[in-house]
Order: C-alpha cells, then sequence, then structure tokens
C-alpha cells in the first residue's frame, strides 16, 4: 500500500484505488465521486438528496496539518453534498448521515421511509468514503486490522483491512418510475435499524441488535424467513464481528442453512461506503442468478460450515438480506427483491 507509510503501523494492507488522488487543494473524494458520476443515469432535479460516509474528506484535514495545500471544509458532509447538488442541479432536501459503517445502509433505509412517508417520490443516496492516513492509524490503534488479507468468516482470520470506494442508487416509488419509464433494477421490500448500546466499539455478541434489525426488516417486507435466498453479511473479518453475525443469522434462521457472503475480502471494508456498495452487488447477484464468493475463505469458522463458500453459487434468488453494524452498537437490515 504506497499511499502513505505504514512500517511503524500493525498492518500495510489496505484495498486502495490505485491512481485515486487529490487534485490541487480538493480532497481525493471528489475525484471519487467524479468517477461515480460518469456512469449514472439522469437523476430527476427534485430528489431528495441522501449523502453517507464516516469522514468524507478528511485527507484534505491530513493536507491542511502538514502545510500542504487543501480545503479543510471539506471534512464536512454538507461541503461535499453541496458539490453533488450543483453537479446534478438538484433542488430538493438534504439529508447527511454519518453512523460509521452502517452509513449508507441506513441512508437506503431512510429514503425508502420518506418515498414511503410520501414525503418525497425520487431519493438519490450517494455513499463514498476513502483511505487515509488518519482512519487507517485509528483501525490500527485499534487492533482490529489484519497484517494479511482478510478472510471473512474464515477459522485463522485476524481483522479487517480497509478500502474506498462510492455509490449511488436513485430509489423512486413505483408509481413515478412508471411514469418516467424506468425499468426497476431491484425492490426494498423491508428494511430497520437498531442499536445494542452495548459497547462503543464492540458488538453484543449474543447479536441482539443484528437479529432485531433483520427480523424488523423481515416483518415489514411481510416475507416470511425462508423467502430469503442469501445473505449479504457485514463479514469484516474481525474475531468479534464474523462471529455475531453468524450467532445472530443462526437465532433468525435456525437449522436452515441460508448461503452467507462477504464481499471485503476482495475489496476491503469500504466503511461508510459498504452498505450502499453491497446493495448494488445484490441488485446485480439477484439479476444474474450468482451468489457471489467469499474472498480469503479457506478453513470455516465454528457455524461457518455450510454456509459460507469461497466459490459463486449458480442460484436463482428473489430475495436477498443485507446486513451492516458498525462502532456505537448500530446494526441495519435490509432485504432487497430482484427487478422487473
Amino acid at each position: 500500500m504506497g499511499r502513505f507509510r505504514t512500517k511503524n503501523y500493525s498492518s500495510g494492507i489496505a484495498a486502495c484505488i490505485e491512481d485515486l488522488k487529490p487534485s490541487g487543494g480538493r480532497s481525493m473524494v471528489y475525484e471519487l465521486l467524479d468517477r461515480l458520476f460518469i456512469a449514472m443515469a439522469p437523476v430527476p432535479a427534485d430528489s431528495f438528496l441522501i449523502t453517507a460516509s464516516t469522514k468524507a474528506g478528511i485527507d484534505s484535514l491530513e493536507r491542511s496539518a502538514r502545510g500542504m495545500p487543501a480545503d479543510a471544509d471539506d471534512c464536512l458532509m454538507h461541503h461535499v453534498s453541496d458539490y453533488i447538488l450543483r453537479r446534478f442541479g438538484l433542488t430538493g432536501e438534504t439529508l447527511h448521515i454519518s453512523a460509521a459503517c452502517a452509513s449508507s445502509a441506513i441512508a437506503i433505509a431512510r429514503g425508502a421511509s420518506l418515498i414511503e412517508l410520501g414525503r418525497a417520490d425520487s431519493v438519490l443516496v450517494c455513499c463514498y468514503d476513502i483511505v487515509t492516513e488518519f482512519v487507517f492509524s485509528g483501525f490500527c490503534a485499534l487492533q482490529a486490522m489484519s497484517p494479511v488479507p482478510c478472510m471473512p468468516f474464515d477459522r485463522g482470520r485476524k481483522g479487517m483491512n480497509i478500502g474506498e470506494g462510492a455509490a449511488s442508487l436513485l430509489l423512486m416509488s413505483p408509481e413515478r418510475a412508471g411514469r418516467e419509464g424506468r425499468a426497476s433494477l431491484g425492490a426494498l421490500a423491508g428494511w430497520a435499524v437498531s442499536n445494542d448500546a452495548f459497547h462503543i466499539t464492540a458488538p453484543d455478541m449474543n447479536g441482539s441488535g443484528l437479529i432485531l434489525a433483520i427480523r424488523k426488516a423481515l416483518k415489514k417486507s411481510g416475507l416470511p424467513e425462508d423467502a430469503v435466498s442469501a445473505i449479504c453479511a457485514h463479514g469484516t473479518g474481525t474475531v468479534y464481528n464474523d462471529s455475531m453475525e453468524l450467532t445472530a443469522f443462526r437465532a433468525v434462521f435456525g437449522k436452515r442453512s441460508v448461503p452467507v457472503f462477504s464481499v471485503k475480502g476482495a475489496i476491503g471494508h469500504t466503511m461508510g461506503a459498504a452498505g450502499g456498495i453491497e446493495a448494488a452487488l445484490c441488485l446485480k447477484g439477484l439479476a444474474a442468478g450468482i451468489i457471489p464468493p467469499t474472498a480469503g475463505f479457506k478453513e470455516p469458522d465454528a457455524g461457518a460450515d455450510g454456509l459460507v463458500s469461497s466459490e459463486p453459487v449458480i442460484r436463482d434468488c428473489d430475495y436477498m438480506l443485507s446486513t451492516n453494524s458498525g462502532f456505537g452498537g448500530v446494526n441495519a437490515a435490509i432485504v432487497i427483491g430482484k427487478g422487473d
């Protein structure tokens, strides 16, 4: 990892976009978002904008502290959101969510709730986070980082690797999507957020908060538990997170073997962007009839045998469950259905 020196840290691994760099005094966040926007479909000007990130353009604060050209205001989420508003000429309301590593999953749930309540019929969710020394050093100080590529749900896992990325999802009411002739890539069938209020960084190992979020999301969807064909887990590769998730899945789904996968062994933990990126991958998996593999998984941890696979599984799925958890005990669960 060549973005900064890692000699004195417990890990030297992060999933960085190789040629992502700041331009002038701007944060790398803007370059990341510009690449994301290239492939985006037109966004209605009256869309409600929800942004999600853990640290926004924190790299600008690092450069400012080192006497380098930088705009420290990039660290403020509304500064980045204003850029998105200008880029798309949006005139609707704006909401910013920073809820640790469940940020973008909560943003999606919030957007769906706004549409359900009739407060909006078009919501643009933009999530992003970047790898910086500030964030990297923080996770190393917490002893959460793996010195080798992370191995979600593997018995020999040693921790997580952070990554960077961004995603955008345009949520619409069925009525407006129909009027505008927009194809449905998928549907949010259910969503819920909870907090186990257990510890500032560690999850409650009995999975109480995540169990509550999953059950509430399923209840909201009106679907039985056996409608879920696969689970896109948070799967960070840390000892406590992975064990907690497996406990929660067993509590909800019992003896039924629902395939579980994590993408973080392939792309790293993208922090506040994780839920949005993983929701997009679930949509792709549903459309293609593929349950993605879990990179780095070799020897199953207790409870993972028969659930997690290092190989893709070809299976026609109607619904996937996506879960995310974060510091402070926050948990989010989203039930995603196949599109048209």
